[in-house]
């Protein structure tokens, strides 16, 4: 019988050939070695075996996943489930949820076949109204030709409008739920972009920003006058304070001895100058106090009108803020843009003012690097300041139709600039961070020496007390050797077989 070894069979058949001073249980290393060349096995050549990378990624020890979304990470079919929950109902010509007791009251007091408002079962029960609501809640059937087809960018941004109201809603159980699904995939943290920090309106400070152009001298002075006004506001506080103590509350139960998860505060930048800067103000409280929160961040569509036009101030903003808190982490979303999402002249600066002006901590996506007028001097900053950036490959694909060659990772690879591995929003692309690793793997080949590096990376760039760092860094290296040492036994099982 003629038996078709694989490499890693071969390498263990050859080791067992030895004298028998070498048949000794291996060593850490040695294990380290075994697994290392059966990735190699797994990528090589044109076809990378992506079953089995999907198999031995899937229980790798992953370190954490830094760029990730809450809302965006709860599937559609969680958040359906808990329409009957909150007593709500989806209204089944715009897939809207209603969230009006008096509508609601009104649609469940008329007969079964005459209501437009349905309930979390009446909706499942009728599988085409359920099938296309996941495909406007997510991007679940796009690649299979679904129904529903406007532009990939406007499907990812637009699925937040229908899921918005009940994803404010059940955070213990939706916590939990993001914890299990880690735990599931060997995943020990999560930093999480959780919710927006309070907000406050005046059209004054609205007024003295546009007024003051390009003055940072003006433009520091308003922002001074309003973060006093805000220091003293009864209601922004106590906002403030709701919004850590909630915190706080969907929090318990999440750490133990084997995950732990953190939050990023966030800013949604498609607003006004007042409400951007009083949200960056309280998310910049909060992380100070040391606790749950950690970091801060900007969100929403980068290419958009707004954005665009107010980047640099928000860059300012940060920058501002942070020399009053400046132990506060930074991890912000710069350069989530493609060639034709907007001028050519837009390509040019926003990851190199994230840097420069904002003083990020780590860039999120950072997909428009070969655009950017300084991307060299980026490049070695980034690698000289040890500061990371979050690699999100199926969103980048998705989003934008970033991937492959084209993808900034091969620039950021060759320069010696740091990254990690991570998923961004989840739920709505419907993906797990062990596919990310997929991802990487087939289409960039890295050595297991480099995959293993950007696992280790991603505790290494987290917001964490370096205690903290420490205790998860010593449990990632146990959960590594008994990985190592199951991928050795299982291919010497298999070649006994």
């Amino acid at each position: 019988m003629h038996i078709k070894l694989s490499s890693l069979a071969v390498v263990l058949a050859f080791a067992a050939a030895q004298p028998a001073v070498h048949a000794r249980a291996p060593s850490a290393k040695a294990n380290e070695v075994l697994t290392a060349r059966h990735y190699a096995s797994l990528i090589a050549g044109e076809a990378p075996k992506t079953s089995e990378l999907t198999l031995f990624f899937t229980r790798m020890p992953k370190g954490a996943d830094l760029h990730h979304h809450y809302s965006g990470s709860i599937y559609a079919e969680q958040y359906l489930d808990w329409i009957d929950k909150q007593g709500w109902c989806v209204d089944k010509a715009s897939y809207q949820i209603e969230t009006k007791p008096e509508n609601v009251a009104a649609q469940r007091a008329l007969p079964a076949d005459k209501r437009s408002c349905l309930s979390t079962g009446e909706v499942i029960a009728n599988d085409v109204l359920y099938r296309e609501l996941l495909q406007r809640w997510s991007t679940k059937d796009f690649d299979n030709h679904g129904a529903v087809q406007p532009p990939p960018d406007q499907r990812f941004f637009q699925t937040f409008n229908y899921f918005y109201s009940v994803s404010n809603t059940n955070f213990a159980e939706g916590l939990q739920t993001l914890k299990k699904r880690a735990l599931d995939e060997n995943v020990a943290y999560i930093e999480t972009m959780f919710k927006s920090a309070p907000t406050s309106d005046s059209a004054d400070f609205d007024a003295q920003v546009r007024q003051a152009g390009a003055s940072d001298a003006a433009l520091d002075a308003a922002m001074s006058t309003w973060l006093a006004a805000l220091d003293t506001d009864a209601t922004f506080n106590k906002n403030l304070s709701d919004y850590t103590r909630n915190i706080a509350e969907s929090h318990a139960g999440i750490d133990d001895a084997n995950f732990t998860m953190r939050y990023q505060s966030y800013v949604f930048r498609l607003q006004s100058p007042s409400r951007v800067f009083s949200s960056m103000a309280g998310g910049f409280k909060a992380a100070a106090q040391g606790a749950l929160v950690v970091g801060l961040n900007i969100v929403g569509q980068e290419s958009s009108h707004i954005a665009m036009r107010d980047y640099t101030l928000h860059m300012k903003m940060f920058r501002f803020l942070k020399t009053r808190y400046p132990g506060v982490k930074l991890a912000l979303h710069a350069g989530e843009l493609a060639l034709g999402d907007v001028p050519p002249e837009g390509l040019k600066f926003h990851i190199d003012e994230a840097l420069n002006i904002a003083g990020a901590d780590r860039i999120g996506h950072g997909i428009d690097l070969a655009h950017e007028a300084n991307a060299l001097a980026i490049m070695k900053s980034m690698r000289e300041k040890d500061v990371p950036v979050e690699i999100n490959l199926t969103s980048n694909a998705f989003i934008s139709g970033i991937k492959g060659d084209n993808h900034p990772l091969t620039l950021y690879r060759k320069y010696g600039v740091p990254y990690v591995i991570s998923t961004d929003d989840a739920g709505v692309t419907r993906h797990t961070l062990s596919n990310e690793y997929v991802l990487f793997a087939s289409r960039y080949k890295p050595n297991y020496s480099e995959i293993k590096k950007a696992s280790y990376n991603s505790l290494r760039y987290a917001f964490l007390p370096a205690q903290e760092k420490k205790r998860l860094t010593a449990q990632l290296d146990a959960r590594y050797a008994k990985f190592e040492a199951e991928i050795a036994s299982l291919a010497s099982k298999a070649i006994k077989r």
